[in-house]
């Protein structure tokens, strides 16, 4: 199998470094929290049941927790889940390939707010998206937010690994039983996604689903 992308670029070493510039801009004032906020308003409020898919240091998840949430956070970078584990002892945090990632449970939601399907290995990327349909509840949904240019990913990808598109995405979601609701170009959920560098999408397993 190819290597995974985001090892490849940081050696498996970034979770210091990812911690502490998150804590410098915290300190600063910055807002941390939109991919949280809008999981949240997604969820109506009430307490449920998330998955965070490629959780790295646990910014997403250990806000979402303080929301009320029951999260749990999976990332395949043991330097990031040390971090994550630091910050929030008392969350449940696994180190696990999303292409074979099973549970044993489902959720109301999955979220993946770090350029998740950019830095998948390539090949599975289908695969991944299928394990992650596969953890949603009927009617649950899966929310991705990711860059689809060297612009909007903040560092450069291995020679030879592409920056996979919107259609394969979308192509691997129908795969997976899912249904595309609504594609921003923010986490705010207020700019309509008209084919720019940045989309966040929001999808929905059928509530048939077995």
């Amino acid at each position: 199998m190819p290597d995974n992308p985001w090892l490849t670029v940081t050696g498996g070493t970034a979770g210091p470094g990812y911690a502490e510039r998150f804590a410098t801009m915290a300190a600063a004032g910055a807002d941390l929290h939109g991919e949280a906020r809008r999981v949240h308003a997604l969820l109506d409020g009430t307490p449920s049941d998330v998955l965070d898919a490629g959780c790295g240091t646990g910014r997403v998840a250990v806000h979402l927790a303080e929301l009320g949430h029951r999260v749990d956070g999976v990332d395949l970078d043991v330097s990031m889940l040390d971090e994550a584990r630091r910050a929030a002892p008392g969350l449940r945090w696994h180190l696990r390939d999303l292409a074979t990632l099973d549970l044993g449970r489902r959720v109301d939601l999955v979220v993946g707010a770090g350029n998740l399907w950019p830095l998948l290995t390539p090949g599975t990327h289908a695969r991944v998206i299928a394990r992650l349909a596969a953890h949603l509840r009927p009617g649950g949904l899966l929310v991705l937010g990711f860059g689809l240019d060297d612009e909007h990913v903040p560092f450069m990808l291995p020679d030879g690994v592409p920056f996979p598109d919107l259609h394969a995405y979308d192509t691997a979601a129908v795969g997976a039983g899912l249904q595309l609701l609504t594609r921003t170009a923010d986490w705010d959920g207020h700019e309509p996604y008209t084919g720019g560098g940045y989309a966040v999408s929001v999808h929905r397993r059928g509530r048939t689903a077995p």
